[in-house]
């Protein structure tokens, strides 16, 4: 194996360096290297066995030609491929190229989603799931911080699903009210801040605010962001970086599938009367005629009752 300090510069790109070294490296390092050059954007969404497979060599000759150019595990090396593939790639997705049909385009955006999501059903923490639902089962009051549209997105939903289940949550985006909130929430409370992205200013302020008042902090965001530092309970949530949007789709739906593991493992700390109390909202929403196709005001006759309503009015 060539030294480290043989190695190439570590701000050339990850595809820069395997095909320089490429010539370098042991008969089945080599083998493996050839066939990430060959379809990087395939190998970037591949697992261990894949890759292995389609080299025709073992896992661990996998791990051991990550580790030759310097990444300490395979995942970071991909993760490593992916980057450079943005930079060097398309920008209209990682894994489409600009003269790909429709049929690529769906197929090649649809496996990457996969892969992604397979791969954080690998990594996910469940022993935090578990203390993060405990306590959120516990606490007296759930704000939720978010920054930025995506994150948004997420805290409302956070905090709608959290209300369905009778605990006390508030969706807060703006910086002013995180603070007046983070003032407020005590030890019994928990800031569940929701960034992808992690470094938004005002909204760690208030996430260190809130924890210097005793109150919790949770974080959905990548590991090593600086929200990821402050946080008491850390939901890590990696996906490869997007070509056009600093949070992708993957990372909206990392974030929605992180959400509904967490909720479903709420409900079951809470007990059969949340389960309950869900399928009576159910049953309340459609006897309303919220996202019912039963309601008679959305029927046909329905419709002809109101018309004739307003025609009598006339």
């Amino acid at each position: 194996m060539l030294a480290l300090s043989s190695m190439s510069s570590p701000k050339q790109g990850l595809l820069q360096q395997l095909r320089e070294r490429l010539s370098e490296l042991p008969q089945a390092q080599r083998k493996v290297a050839q066939g990430i050059l060959e379809d990087p954007r395939a190998a970037a969404g591949a697992t261990v066995e894949q890759l292995a497979q389609a080299a025709q060599v073992s896992m661990p000759t996998v791990v051991r030609t990550c580790r030759g150019f310097g990444y300490g595990s395979v995942r970071d090396f991909m993760l490593a491929l992916a980057q450079d593939l943005v930079v060097s790639g398309s920008h209209l997705h990682r894994s489409v190229s600009p003269d790909d049909s429709a049929q690529q385009v769906a197929s090649k955006i649809i496996h990457a989603a996969v892969v992604s999501l397979t791969d954080l059903g690998r990594r996910i923490d469940a022993d935090m799931i578990d203390r993060v639902a405990t306590r959120l089962a516990q606490a007296r009051r759930i704000d939720c911080y978010s920054v930025g549209a995506a994150s948004t997105f997420m805290a409302n939903e956070l905090q709608s699903r959290l209300f369905r289940m009778g605990r006390s949550a508030n969706a807060i985006f703006d910086a002013h009210q995180q603070l007046v909130s983070a003032s407020t929430l005590g030890p019994d409370g928990v800031a569940f801040v929701i960034s992808h992205v992690g470094s938004m200013p005002y909204t760690l302020e208030a996430a260190r605010f809130a924890r210097s008042q005793g109150a919790t902090v949770v974080a959905l965001t990548q590991p090593d962001t600086p929200l990821a530092q402050i946080a008491d309970l850390l939901l890590a949530v990696s996906v490869p970086p997007d070509a056009v949007m600093r949070v992708g789709t993957e990372a909206y739906l990392a974030h929605l599938l992180v959400i509904e593991i967490l909720m479903v493992r709420l409900a079951q700390q809470l007990g059969p009367q949340v389960t309950h109390g869900l399928a009576q909202f159910k049953q309340l929403l459609q006897k309303h005629g919220f996202d019912s196709a039963e309601y008679a005001g959305f029927t046909d006759s329905g419709a002809d009752h109101v018309s004739d309503q307003r025609k009598d009015k006339t």
